[in-house]
């Protein structure tokens, strides 16, 4: 697994999202380590630099989180437990790590993913499809090699830019993004070309398979995690979500965060978060506040 790393003191466990890296976490790496924190990003499972096994049984829930535990034991081997920022896929996975070993996390702030109740009626990708369509994104992903060969041929420069741009809640063939080959790309003003083209060159290396199975898992997943349906996450947690997030207008996402379910899944969250005028990629768009944001939370666990 690759890490970037930077600052003493206690560990910060940034854990990213897709389709990112890393790099994604740049301006929190720089703000907390001066802070009095040791800031720790690694490459998850099959992105960047880190290791990327072939098979997609090699990405469940399980073999993810493992990953997790296994780090925290390597970067903090007397106090055995971190602080974790999650994002998007890291912010699921830091629900899960809470879940599966709370011992390992000593607060936790979570951004634009929250933690959201099993149900035990409907499978997660029939849910999706039956509200969205076949077009939605976790669908389009489920075929393995048939997203890959698609992103192949309008090229990674426009793929990555594209995500970055704004992230797509649907991808309908021969037209992903909503634009055409032609049209010029305008990147955000929180993002600079030389940024962009870092995670491009970095996917060009180690494509998109390894993050695309994480979403060939959720059905596997659902069913593994079966014996936790119920489960409370009891660390202290913060929560953070720009009103602008595709997440933050997913069928019923707004009544579970505002309206008690939410809570009553996550008794020990303290603070729910939501910033005007923000999209998808939270940190990056809106970094100074976010990083004290993390920090006010953080430093009453000192």
């Amino acid at each position: 697994m690759h890490l970037a790393e930077k600052g003493e003191g206690p560990v910060i466990l940034f854990l990213h999202g897709y389709p990112e890296l890393w790099y994604s976490w740049r301006h929190q790496i720089l703000a907390l380590s001066s802070m009095g924190y040791r800031a720790v990003a690694p490459d998850l499972r099959g992105y960047g630099d880190s290791d990327a096994p072939d098979s997609v049984d090699s990405y469940t829930c399980f073999h993810l989180v493992g990953d997790l535990v296994e780090l925290i034991n390597l970067v903090a081997p007397d106090e055995g437990k971190v602080f974790v920022v999650g994002h998007d896929w890291g912010a699921l996975l830091a629900w899960y790590l809470c879940m599966f070993r709370p011992d390992k996390v000593k607060a936790l702030v979570n951004l634009s993913v929250p933690f959201v109740r099993f149900s035990r009626e409907v499978k997660p990708i029939g849910a999706w499809k039956s509200h969205y369509g076949n077009d939605h994104y976790m669908y389009r992903f489920q075929a393995p090699g048939e997203i890959e060969a698609e992103f192949a041929e309008i090229g990674m420069e426009r793929v990555m830019k594209g995500y970055l741009i704004d992230f797509p809640v649907l991808l309908p063939k021969g037209k992903l993004f909503e634009r055409s080959a032609d049209d010029p790309i305008t990147l955000p003003c929180w993002l600079s070309e030389e940024e962009a083209n870092y995670y491009v060159t970095k996917f060009q290396k180690s494509g998109f398979t390894g993050p695309l199975n994480y979403y060939r898992n959720l059905e596997r997943n659902w069913e593994l995690l079966a014996p936790w349906t119920g489960c409370e996450i009891k660390t202290p947690a913060k929560f953070i979500i720009g009103d602008k997030d595709l997440v933050y207008h997913m069928p019923g996402m707004k009544d579970y965060i505002h309206k008690g379910g939410f809570k009553e899944d996550v008794p020990s969250l303290q603070e729910v978060v939501v910033m005007e005028g923000v999209a998808h990629y939270i940190n990056m768009e809106k970094p100074d506040e976010i990083n004290h944001h993390i920090y006010n939370f953080f430093r009453q666990f000192d």
